[in-house]
Protein backbone atom coordinates (compact mmCIF):
# COMPACT_ATOMS: atom_id res chain seq x y z
CA UNK A 1 0.00 0.00 0.00
CA UNK A 2 1.20 3.74 -0.14
CA UNK A 3 0.31 6.56 1.39
CA UNK A 4 0.82 9.90 0.26
CA UNK A 5 2.14 12.73 2.72
CA UNK A 6 3.31 15.68 3.07
CA UNK A 7 5.78 17.34 5.69
CA UNK A 8 5.06 20.41 7.27
CA UNK A 9 7.11 22.64 9.84
CA UNK A 10 5.52 24.70 12.93
CA UNK A 11 8.24 27.35 13.70
CA UNK A 12 10.78 24.73 13.47
CA UNK A 13 8.93 21.92 14.98
CA UNK A 14 8.41 18.93 12.00
CA UNK A 15 5.67 16.50 11.28
CA UNK A 16 4.59 13.93 8.85
CA UNK A 17 1.01 14.36 8.01
CA UNK A 18 -1.39 11.84 6.31
CA UNK A 19 -5.35 12.73 4.81
CA UNK A 20 -6.48 9.57 6.61
CA UNK A 21 -10.37 10.30 5.66
CA UNK A 22 -10.47 6.83 4.36
CA UNK A 23 -9.26 4.98 7.37
CA UNK A 24 -6.38 3.31 5.84
CA UNK A 25 -3.42 4.62 7.68
CA UNK A 26 -2.20 1.49 10.10
CA UNK A 27 -2.98 2.88 13.40
CA UNK A 28 -2.14 -0.12 15.17
CA UNK A 29 1.31 -0.76 13.39
CA UNK A 30 3.43 0.96 16.23
CA UNK A 31 6.89 0.09 15.31
CA UNK A 32 5.74 1.03 11.03
CA UNK A 33 4.95 4.34 12.63
CA UNK A 34 8.08 4.90 14.62
CA UNK A 35 10.12 3.69 12.02
CA UNK A 36 9.34 6.45 9.47
CA UNK A 37 9.46 8.92 12.32
CA UNK A 38 13.21 8.08 12.51
CA UNK A 39 15.92 10.51 10.86
CA UNK A 40 18.25 9.19 8.22
CA UNK A 41 16.42 5.79 7.79
CA UNK A 42 12.70 7.08 7.39
CA UNK A 43 11.00 10.52 6.68
CA UNK A 44 12.00 11.79 10.03
CA UNK A 45 9.73 14.24 12.32
CA UNK A 46 8.54 15.19 15.38
CA UNK A 47 5.03 13.63 15.25
CA UNK A 48 3.06 11.84 13.43
CA UNK A 49 -0.22 13.70 12.19
CA UNK A 50 -3.69 11.98 11.05
CA UNK A 51 -6.97 13.92 9.34
CA UNK A 52 -9.54 11.47 10.15
CA UNK A 53 -13.57 12.03 9.82
CA UNK A 54 -15.15 13.18 12.99
CA UNK A 55 -19.42 13.64 14.18
CA UNK A 56 -18.09 16.51 16.58
CA UNK A 57 -15.71 18.98 14.60
CA UNK A 58 -14.58 19.06 11.30
CA UNK A 59 -12.09 16.74 11.38
CA UNK A 60 -10.52 14.84 13.83
CA UNK A 61 -6.91 15.29 14.68
CA UNK A 62 -4.70 12.05 15.75
CA UNK A 63 -0.89 12.60 16.49
CA UNK A 64 1.40 10.02 17.20
CA UNK A 65 5.24 10.74 18.54
CA UNK A 66 7.97 9.28 16.97
CA UNK A 67 8.44 6.47 19.13
CA UNK A 68 5.25 5.09 17.91
CA UNK A 69 2.67 6.33 20.86
CA UNK A 70 -0.11 8.43 20.14
CA UNK A 71 -0.26 11.64 22.68
CA UNK A 72 -3.67 14.11 22.82
CA UNK A 73 -2.50 16.76 20.93
CA UNK A 74 0.38 19.28 19.77
CA UNK A 75 0.02 22.56 19.53
CA UNK A 76 2.51 23.39 16.43
CA UNK A 77 1.12 20.06 14.43
CA UNK A 78 -2.73 21.74 15.50
CA UNK A 79 -1.45 24.64 13.65
CA UNK A 80 -0.09 22.74 10.47
CA UNK A 81 -2.84 20.40 10.75
CA UNK A 82 -5.54 23.31 10.04
CA UNK A 83 -3.43 24.50 7.22
CA UNK A 84 -3.34 21.08 5.12
CA UNK A 85 -6.80 20.08 6.32
CA UNK A 86 -8.12 23.90 4.68
CA UNK A 87 -5.40 23.37 1.58
CA UNK A 88 -7.34 20.10 0.45
CA UNK A 89 -11.09 21.11 1.30
CA UNK A 90 -11.25 18.62 5.16
CA UNK A 91 -12.35 22.28 6.90
CA UNK A 92 -13.44 25.89 5.65
CA UNK A 93 -10.81 28.39 6.78
CA UNK A 94 -12.58 28.88 10.54
CA UNK A 95 -12.54 25.63 11.76
CA UNK A 96 -12.93 22.79 14.68
CA UNK A 97 -10.62 20.31 15.52
CA UNK A 98 -11.64 17.31 17.56
CA UNK A 99 -8.59 15.87 19.39
CA UNK A 100 -8.07 13.84 22.63
CA UNK A 101 -7.56 16.87 24.64
CA UNK A 102 -10.86 18.28 22.99
CA UNK A 103 -12.30 20.38 20.78
CA UNK A 104 -10.29 23.43 19.26
CA UNK A 105 -10.42 26.03 17.02
CA UNK A 106 -8.48 27.24 14.11
CA UNK A 107 -8.12 30.00 11.61
CA UNK A 108 -6.10 30.31 8.40
CA UNK A 109 -5.03 33.58 7.72
CA UNK A 110 -1.86 32.03 4.49
CA UNK A 111 0.89 30.47 6.86
CA UNK A 112 -0.08 32.06 10.06
CA UNK A 113 -2.81 29.96 11.82
CA UNK A 114 -4.50 31.20 15.20
CA UNK A 115 -5.23 28.16 17.16
CA UNK A 116 -7.54 28.33 19.82
CA UNK A 117 -6.32 25.64 22.64
CA UNK A 118 -8.78 23.98 25.52
CA UNK A 119 -8.67 25.16 28.65
CA UNK A 120 -5.29 24.90 30.48
CA UNK A 121 -6.32 22.69 33.96
CA UNK A 122 -4.15 21.11 36.87
CA UNK A 123 -1.95 24.09 37.67
CA UNK A 124 0.73 23.52 40.28
CA UNK A 125 2.42 26.69 40.98
CA UNK A 126 5.87 27.89 43.05
CA UNK A 127 6.37 23.59 43.13
CA UNK A 128 10.15 21.91 43.83
CA UNK A 129 11.25 18.78 43.21
CA UNK A 130 15.34 17.42 43.78
CA UNK A 131 17.00 16.53 40.60
CA UNK A 132 20.99 15.28 40.95
CA UNK A 133 21.07 16.62 44.56
CA UNK A 134 19.70 20.02 43.34
CA UNK A 135 16.18 21.44 44.12
CA UNK A 136 14.32 23.25 41.20
CA UNK A 137 11.25 25.56 41.58
CA UNK A 138 9.06 24.71 38.71
CA UNK A 139 5.15 25.60 37.41
CA UNK A 140 3.24 22.78 36.12
CA UNK A 141 -0.09 23.25 33.99
CA UNK A 142 -1.74 20.73 31.22
CA UNK A 143 -2.38 23.47 28.08
CA UNK A 144 -3.86 20.03 25.92
CA UNK A 145 -0.59 17.71 27.03
CA UNK A 146 1.69 18.07 30.89
CA UNK A 147 3.79 20.44 30.79
CA UNK A 148 6.83 21.59 33.85
CA UNK A 149 8.19 25.01 33.20
CA UNK A 150 11.30 26.20 34.97
CA UNK A 151 13.29 29.45 34.82
CA UNK A 152 16.47 30.18 34.36
CA UNK A 153 18.62 33.19 33.99
CA UNK A 154 20.52 31.76 30.94
CA UNK A 155 19.14 29.26 28.63
CA UNK A 156 22.65 28.71 26.70
CA UNK A 157 24.95 27.45 29.48
CA UNK A 158 23.50 24.01 30.41
CA UNK A 159 22.70 20.77 29.04
CA UNK A 160 18.84 20.74 28.53
CA UNK A 161 18.67 16.76 27.57
CA UNK A 162 19.91 15.70 30.88
CA UNK A 163 18.03 18.07 32.96
CA UNK A 164 14.65 17.64 30.59
CA UNK A 165 14.62 13.84 30.68
CA UNK A 166 15.09 13.92 34.70
CA UNK A 167 11.90 16.52 34.94
CA UNK A 168 10.22 14.05 32.11
CA UNK A 169 10.77 10.91 33.91
CA UNK A 170 10.99 12.32 37.92
CA UNK A 171 8.97 10.67 40.10
CA UNK A 172 6.69 13.87 40.78
CA UNK A 173 5.19 13.26 37.34
CA UNK A 174 4.83 9.32 37.21
CA UNK A 175 3.29 7.11 35.90
CA UNK A 176 2.89 9.85 32.42
CA UNK A 177 5.73 11.92 32.72
CA UNK A 178 6.05 15.68 31.33
CA UNK A 179 7.42 17.54 29.14
CA UNK A 180 9.87 19.83 30.38
CA UNK A 181 10.17 23.91 29.32
CA UNK A 182 13.35 26.67 30.76
CA UNK A 183 12.40 29.87 30.41
CA UNK A 184 13.98 33.24 30.36
CA UNK A 185 12.24 36.46 31.16
CA UNK A 186 13.28 39.52 28.78
CA UNK A 187 10.40 41.90 28.96
CA UNK A 188 7.39 42.41 30.69
CA UNK A 189 5.48 40.66 28.01
CA UNK A 190 8.16 38.36 26.30
CA UNK A 191 10.21 35.33 27.18
CA UNK A 192 12.96 32.97 25.14
CA UNK A 193 11.61 29.09 26.08
CA UNK A 194 13.78 26.04 24.93
CA UNK A 195 12.06 22.62 25.34
CA UNK A 196 12.80 18.86 26.12
CA UNK A 197 9.56 16.86 24.46
CA UNK A 198 8.19 14.06 25.85
CA UNK A 199 7.96 11.19 23.12
CA UNK A 200 10.66 13.01 21.23
CA UNK A 201 12.76 12.39 23.95
CA UNK A 202 15.21 14.91 23.14
CA UNK A 203 15.34 19.03 22.66
CA UNK A 204 13.17 20.42 19.91
CA UNK A 205 13.12 23.50 17.92
CA UNK A 206 10.25 24.41 19.02
CA UNK A 207 6.75 23.21 20.91
CA UNK A 208 3.59 25.16 20.63
CA UNK A 209 1.75 23.65 23.89
CA UNK A 210 5.17 23.99 25.40
CA UNK A 211 5.20 27.59 24.57
CA UNK A 212 1.30 28.13 25.96
CA UNK A 213 2.26 26.75 29.24
CA UNK A 214 5.02 28.57 29.22
CA UNK A 215 3.50 32.05 28.55
CA UNK A 216 0.78 31.00 31.37
CA UNK A 217 3.09 30.01 33.90
CA UNK A 218 5.13 33.16 33.80
CA UNK A 219 1.80 35.11 33.82
CA UNK A 220 0.73 33.09 36.83
CA UNK A 221 3.56 34.01 38.32
CA UNK A 222 3.75 38.03 37.87
CA UNK A 223 6.43 37.65 35.01
CA UNK A 224 4.45 38.60 32.37
CA UNK A 225 0.96 39.68 30.98
CA UNK A 226 -0.99 39.03 27.65
CA UNK A 227 -0.17 39.19 24.88
CA UNK A 228 2.91 37.48 25.42
CA UNK A 229 5.70 37.12 22.61
CA UNK A 230 7.87 33.80 23.09
CA UNK A 231 10.99 33.74 20.93
CA UNK A 232 11.87 29.11 20.42
CA UNK A 233 14.96 27.37 20.08
CA UNK A 234 14.39 28.21 16.46
CA UNK A 235 14.36 31.61 16.49
CA UNK A 236 10.76 31.90 15.62
CA UNK A 237 8.31 34.19 17.18
CA UNK A 238 5.19 33.24 18.38
CA UNK A 239 2.33 34.42 20.13
CA UNK A 240 0.22 33.86 22.88
CA UNK A 241 -3.09 35.30 24.08
CA UNK A 242 -5.17 34.99 27.07
CA UNK A 243 -7.35 35.87 29.94
CA UNK A 244 -6.34 35.24 33.90
CA UNK A 245 -8.75 33.68 36.04
CA UNK A 246 -9.22 32.87 39.45
CA UNK A 247 -8.81 29.98 38.83
CA UNK A 248 -6.25 29.81 36.05
CA UNK A 249 -6.65 30.93 32.50
CA UNK A 250 -9.45 31.31 29.44
CA UNK A 251 -9.58 32.19 25.77
CA UNK A 252 -5.89 31.02 24.60
CA UNK A 253 -4.91 31.71 21.98
CA UNK A 254 -1.74 30.35 19.81
CA UNK A 255 -0.52 32.41 17.12
CA UNK A 256 2.44 31.33 14.63
CA UNK A 257 3.95 29.62 11.33
CA UNK A 258 2.51 26.56 9.27
CA UNK A 259 4.57 25.93 6.42
CA UNK A 260 5.29 23.65 3.80
CA UNK A 261 7.87 21.93 3.30
CA UNK A 262 7.62 18.60 0.57
CA UNK A 263 5.50 16.11 -0.37
CA UNK A 264 6.05 12.26 -0.67
CA UNK A 265 4.74 8.84 -0.62
CA UNK A 266 5.35 6.07 1.98
CA UNK A 267 5.21 2.45 1.38
CA UNK A 268 3.67 0.46 3.95
CA UNK A 269 3.86 -3.57 3.31
CA UNK A 270 1.68 -5.45 6.47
Amino acid sequence: MTIDFWKMHGAGNDFILVDDRDGSFPVDDNDWIASIGIRRIGVGCEGIILIQPSDKADFRMRFFNPDGTEVEMCGNGARCVSRLAFEIGAAPQSMTIDTVAGILTAECMDDQIRLGMTPPKDWLLDQSLELNGNVLQYGFVNSGVPHAVVEMEDLDDFDIKAIGSGIRYHDAFAPAGTNANFISVTGSDSLLVRTYERGVEDETLACGTGIVASALIAAKSGKVSSPVTLTAASGDVLTVEFDLTDDGAENVMLLGPAVHVFKGVLEYDA
